[in-house]
């Protein structure tokens, strides 16, 4: 009796600096995989290839995504990659990958390495390799960092610059050769101002104001922000110093990552404003970062989830406190437009709406939907109406996506057609090549992307019931949770609030998916979980295959 045939799926990657540097190619790896799976008696189930993506995480990896819920599903029995590090590179991811697919009785092997995961030697090399591929990347890391340092310690800016300065290609030839920083003075005059007006007591969302009124952007061309100004003025290149180090690991720590070794360093860049006005307004800056910060009283339920209705921002906490007759003070709350509140009126307008209506409307919103049966039946009609109808605008992008990735392909064959009969040299082919590359990884990603969302939104009809579930328990959880887990369950819920023309609230979005399914489990939460903050599980949530959104 013949032993049933053995399904893959083939796995590649390759960032744009592998492609670069190492000469790394999706072609040449998915040829040796296809190879392999001829000699050894494999067949294809699918091939899953993510394009000029780095592999330090998983976010943008869309088909590493497809691969897994394909893997859930049974779709194939091994998953073949190239090298080990083409799936992740940071141990955690790869060891966290490999664990998803033994959980699904699939096999993982590396054609380079030659280890197969479903023996105890096997799993030990990929934890060893594993390992030491994140050791070389750390090493690489260093290593840069290290010369990052150095650099600044010499004076020298590493990456962008701000705004105010611009940088040109040094004199000279060859590795030896450095760029050179020097002032552009259209928008080194807007920092001189900035730092002037900050000087003469103005404060960071005035002069925000008073540069958007004028019409001018930052580095980025957006709007000023007070953030911008803030940063501007806290940064020690416009007197012609070098900082580095201030954050380690940006991208998984943020500004929670700083660091104690800060450099400081003397700059050969040339200075914008002078030394003197730099330390009136660092003065300034430090006896104001004393001073009490303005806070609101009351619990605001909805910050960041209710729009502008005229710009689209999200809305923030204010008030206003004014005298009654009889002396005393009489203290309103509102949500008002962020954006007015960081930019002012030149970007929007406040358009505030009282605190306690808005949350009353979004409350009483949802009361009404799981206690009239009508107006249920008629939200879930309209979500599958529209799951229904979002589909068609997908398909036909990504037929657009597929007609240009065919032409980029047949772009790519003519190109080497014609260096083949040498009427183009090879300096001129890679550049074409090279370009052509970016955009056919930019139109695979896309693709990748779409073929995800059609694949949510082809899943089976919404039921009335599972609706009427799960709005009951979240109005449930909603009365008589205490504030702090009200407000995580609503900003785990509540996609965004938008208001009409009468500043009142129109539509209450509301996502579900898996995961925020496991928060609408009780409609009792007990005083133990309350004070630990909590939602309380009664039981095993029914798994949802596929994510919905609900307009109220």
């Amino acid at each position: 009796m013949n032993s049933p045939t053995i399904r893959a799926a083939l796995y590649g990657r390759v960032s744009t600096e592998d492609q670069a540097e190492n000469g790394y190619s999706i072609d040449a790896q998915l040829d040796q995989l296809r190879r392999y799976c001829e000699l050894y008696g494999r067949e294809i189930a699918g091939e899953y290839v993510d394009r000029g993506v780095s592999g330090k995480s998983l976010k943008g990896r869309y088909e590493l995504q497809r691969l897994l819920r394909d893997a859930e599903e049974g779709k194939f029995d091994e998953v073949i990659v190239w090298k080990f590090n083409r799936m992740a590179r940071k141990n955690i991811d790869l060891l966290q990958i490999v664990d998803f697919l033994e959980k699904n009785n699939i096999a993982f092997h590396s054609f380079t390495e030659k280890f197969d995961t479903n023996t105890s030697m096997g799993k030990f090399a990929l934890q060893m390799m594993g390992a030491v591929g994140e050791l070389e990347r750390n090493t690489i890391v260093d290593n840069v960092k290290m010369g990052h340092k150095q650099r600044a310690k010499t004076g020298k800016h590493n990456g962008k610059v701000p705004l105010g300065y611009r940088i040109t290609e040094a004199q000279g030839s060859g590795r030896s050769r450095d760029s050179e920083i020097v002032i552009f003075e259209e928008e080194a005059a807007i920092v001189r101002n900035i730092y002037e007006q900050y000087a003469s007591g103005h404060g960071l969302k005035a002069i925000a104001n008073d540069l958007n009124h004028r019409g001018y952007k930052t580095k980025s061309g957006k709007p000023f922000s007070i953030c911008a100004i803030r940063d501007l003025l806290d940064n020690p290149m416009f007197v012609g110093k070098i900082r580095y180090n201030r954050y380690e690991n940006w991208a998984e720590r943020r500004r929670k990552g700083k660091s104690s070794e800060i450099i400081l360093a003397q700059g050969d860049h040339p200075a914008i404003v002078s030394d003197d006005l730099w330390e009136k307004v660092q003065l300034l800056r430090k006896k104001k970062s004393t001073m009490p910060k303005k806070r609101f009283e009351g619990e605001y339920l909805l910050t960041g989830l209710i729009r502008c209705p005229e710009c689209g921002a999200a809305m923030t906490a204010s008030r206003t406190v004014n005298r009654a007759k009889d002396g005393s003070k009489v203290v309103r709350m509102y949500y008002s437009c962020g954006r007015f509140r960081s930019q002012g009126s030149s970007v929007c307008h406040a358009n505030s709406v009282r605190k306690d209506e808005a949350e009353r409307a979004v409350t009483e919103r949802i009361q009404q939907a799981v206690a009239q049966p009508d107006i249920l039946k008629k939200v879930v009609r309209s979500v599958n109406e529209r799951r229904s109808s979002r589909i068609k605008p997908l398909r036909d992008e990504l037929a657009s996506v597929q007609a240009r990735i065919d032409m980029l392909e047949e772009k790519k064959r003519k190109y080497l057609e014609l260096y083949e009969m040498d009427v183009m040299d090879r300096q001129m082919f890679a550049g074409r090549l090279n370009d052509l590359n970016k955009e056919l990884d930019a139109e695979l990603t896309r693709r990748s992307k779409l073929h995800l969302e059609l694949r949510d939104d082809q899943a089976e009809p919404v039921s009335y019931e599972l609706v009427r579930s799960l709005l009951s328990r979240f109005d449930a959880l909603l009365r008589r949770s205490p504030f702090p887990q009200r407000k995580t369950l609503l900003h785990l819920i509540v996609k965004q609030i938008t208001l009409d023309d009468r500043k009142r609230v129109g539509n209450v979005e509301l996502a579900f998916n898996e995961e925020t399914e496991k928060h609408f489990l009780s409609a009792a939460p007990s005083a133990d979980n309350m004070a630990k903050g909590a939602f309380p599980l009664s039981g095993k949530a029914r798994k949802l295959d596929y994510k919905f959104s609900i307009f109220l």
